[in-house]
């Protein structure tokens, strides 16, 4: 149960969406338990047999259309599946991006082709998807970027690297922004389907080692004049990449807001737990009026933005959510995330410095969140630029 007691807004008061609800826990409660998830933080990865998995279940693609071998719900149950994740301390096992973030380019942009071929390998689980965007050197600035996907005849030549791939050790298909055009600026940008399954000049780097989401794959990904067909390109035109990535981003920061918003609630009820069981001077941490004030400017903040997160979906499934409001949502909860664990961390004491302690972890994983998707200080340029 949430400690924030924000009614479920009426588009998400659904039976169906409460029968999901209860499946997805089940399922994660079973397979996905913190000693489970522990091993998989020492690995540094996923295992693909848990995608497998979460494919025969029917997790994957929620919401791509069932003529195109998803699921056939909509985001709705994508936000089901985030909360549910997010409430257990799950944190990087990077699903949303393989459903909601990859499936909807090919879905909305992709060729009858490329629809028919991907998605219901993306459904089943044979398949992992990551999107390629970031650059070494180029950060948020994706007209910057240098990987280039030149025509040749029948194919794409492709030369370059990315960086911070999530998804990057497992990923089959590549989901690749690159210059198509380079002397074209964003109108020379595209996107590209790539099969990266024993494809000649691709390679992967290292999983990088980071100080949060462990069981993240992060990725560098490599391009050495590595050929791919033409209909590896995303639709049938060039120079739409940045379009299509401008018009699928306001959807990519919503779910790091819900993400965030079901993180916060997590770390609360795992502080509320300990501040009720431990003892200081003879009394329960949770008897000190500091705890008491802490707890309810806590509370407080994070109801006001799980409201506000709340509107944001609901103007999302109405497709009115504007790109300004879904940056304002994302920056505004990944700060307060930031701020909710470590003021939890703090009621734990020395315990809370202890990797043993579920908000130890908890704490490290918020830090990212202020950087992908568009760093904080990106989110305020593009709502500055509505004033």
């Amino acid at each position: 149960m949430s400690p924030l007691n924000v009614p479920t807004p009426a588009f998400m008061d659904a039976f169906e969406l409460a029968m999901f609800r209860d499946s997805v826990g089940k399922f994660l409660d079973q397979h996905a338990d913190r000693a489970t998830v522990q091993q998989w933080r020492e690995a540094g990865i996923v295992p693909r047999e848990f995608w497998k998995r979460s494919g025969d279940m029917g997790l994957l693609c929620l919401s791509s259309s069932p003529d195109h071998g998803g699921m056939g719900g909509d985001f709705r149950h994508e936000v089901v599946l985030m909360e549910e994740i997010g409430r257990r301390g799950i944190e990087g096992w990077d699903v949303t991006l393989h459903n909601a973030i990859v499936a909807p380019y090919i879905e909305a942009y992709g060729t009858a082709q490329q629809k028919q071929q991907w998605l219901p390998l993306l459904t089943s689980g044979e398949v992992i998807s990551a999107i390629a965007m970031t650059e070494p050197g180029t950060g948020s600035d994706l007209q910057a970027i240098r990987t280039t996907a030149v025509r040749q005849g029948d194919h794409y030549r492709i030369n370059g690297s990315k960086t911070f791939i999530t998804n990057g050790q497992n990923a089959d298909l590549v989901l690749l922004v690159a210059k198509t055009d380079p002397a074209g600026g964003a109108k020379g940008t595209s996107l590209l389907v790539i099969d990266t399954r024993g494809l000649a000049g691709f390679r992967r780097g290292r999983n990088l080692d980071k100080i949060g989401r462990d069981m993240a794959d992060t990725s560098e990904l490599f391009f050495d004049d590595v050929l791919v067909p033409a209909d590896s390109l995303l639709g049938d035109v060039e120079g739409r990449g940045f379009i299509q990535l401008m018009e699928k981003l306001p959807q990519e920061r919503l779910i790091l807001a819900v993400q965030c918003i079901a993180a916060i609630e997590y770390v609360l009820t795992e502080t509320l737990a300990y501040v009720k069981d431990r003892k200081a001077f003879g009394r329960a941490i949770l008897d000190f009026q500091n705890t008491q004030f802490k707890l309810a400017e806590m509370k407080t903040e994070a109801t006001i933005a799980k409201v506000f997160v709340n509107h944001c979906v609901e103007q999302h499934l109405q497709g009115a959510l504007d790109s300004a409001t879904a940056s304002m949502a994302k920056y505004w909860t990944s700060d307060l995330l930031g701020k909710i664990a470590d003021e939890c961390l703090q009621l734990h004491g020395g315990y809370g410095y202890m990797n043993e302690y579920p908000v130890a972890q908890a704490y490290k994983d918020a830090r990212v969140t202020r950087i992908y998707g568009g760093t904080n200080e990106i989110m305020k340029l593009l709502i500055a630029r509505t004033l």
